[in-house]
């Protein structure tokens, strides 16, 4: 049965009714001749749905006997692939266990091939060792026969066993001799070694006495040295002392005349028992005070005599003061000079004396 294609259908009427001329249509065309033009359409539709409908019931229906061929099919080969799968299952574990069985009988072989071979090298080693036994009994006959006459022959001996308790004894007394001889060579190389150990550190401890004596004796030299050097210092101290304390006499005798002088100049009795620094004190302030005024009265002559140099007729008397103030001068600066080195030497005194003590 043909298809009805409705695409065609619709397409051919829709093209028929685009080049259909609209207006000759409804002249020559009536209500009734459309109302059955759309009739027949709309039977026309009718049918081929129907008959579309059939042949799609009819395809259904053949996709169902279809299917169910298929699930029938699909079921029978499901069935067969489990038969299969355990079939492949059942074969491995009848391979696992062939291959195990077969390794086991294998590994049984090697074993029992191994201990044949053992069984053999044994074998073979006994019988080399009964050939070599039937050597030594046959050539230990000969003991054997002298042992035998050796008891016939002696009367400490009843039996041939006898002979050989005795030997054995005696083998066990030499053992245990040589066991006590190899313990008392032992020993003595023990105090040999702990000997010659000693010795070692007797000689390390010699040494280093030896070191320690070297040491303390270049030690007793630096200090002998040392004392000698201090010895030599000390006597020259002693006599720069001596020195010193004669030059202190002398330097107080000078301070006192000092002393006693600037107190006559200034017509006042000198104080007695004052010390010698508050002399010293007092002679550096006399000094002072007596420069202070020198250089105050220079000052003034010098501006009297840039005044009244020129026209004075009393310039004979001006040199005569002048000469007899530079001398004056000078007598000052000596005093203070001999004042300066008194009071240094003091002070060098002090610095031995605080040494000293």
């Amino acid at each position: 049965m043909a298809t009805f294609n409705f695409e065609e259908y619709f397409q051919t009427k829709f093209t028929e009714r685009l080049f259909q001329d609209p207006d000759a249509t409804e002249n020559h065309m009536t209500a009734a001749t459309r109302l059955l033009e759309k009739k027949r359409e709309m039977f026309d539709l009718e049918q081929a749905l129907l008959a579309q409908k059939e042949e799609f019931q009819m395809k259904m229906a053949s996709l169902n006997v279809r299917r169910e061929e298929l699930d029938k099919k699909e079921l029978t080969l499901r069935g067969s692939l489990v038969k299969f799968d355990q079939f492949l299952i059942e074969n491995d574990i009848k391979k696992q266990r062939a291959e195990k069985k077969a390794n086991q009988e294998r590994h049984a072989k090697e074993v029992k091939v191994a201990e044949v071979l053992e069984k053999i090298g044994d074998k073979e080693k006994l019988s080399a060792s009964v050939k070599k036994q039937n050597k030594v009994i046959v050539r230990e006959k000969v003991y054997r026969g002298y042992m035998e006459r050796v008891v016939e022959n002696t009367s400490e001996f009843n039996e041939l066993r006898d002979v050989l308790r005795k030997h054995d004894t005696l083998s066990s007394n030499l053992n245990d001799l040589i066991e006590k001889g190899q313990v008392s060579s032992d020993a003595l190389d023990h105090c040999k070694q702990e000997y010659y150990n000693l010795l070692m550190k007797n000689d390390e401890t010699t040494m280093r006495y030896t070191n320690i004596i070297a040491d303390l004796t270049w030690r007793k030299e630096n200090a002998v040295s040392n004392a000698q050097k201090w010895e030599s210092l000390w006597n020259h101290i002693q006599n720069t002392a001596a020195r010193n304390v004669l030059l202190l006499g002398r330097v107080k005798m000078a301070t006192e005349n000092v002393y006693v002088q600037i107190y006559r100049q200034r017509g006042i009795p000198a104080k007695e028992g004052e010390d010698i620094d508050e002399q010293l004190i007092k002679i550096k302030t006399y000094i002072t005070d007596l420069s202070d005024i020198i250089n105050e009265s220079e000052k003034q002559d010098d501006k009297k005599r840039r005044a009244r140099w020129r026209g004075s007729p009393n310039q004979l008397n001006k040199l005569v003061a002048l000469r007899k103030l530079a001398g004056f001068r000078d007598r000052v600066g000596n005093f203070n000079a001999e004042f300066c080195h008194v009071f240094f030497s003091f002070s060098l005194l002090n610095c031995v004396q605080c040494t000293m003590s």
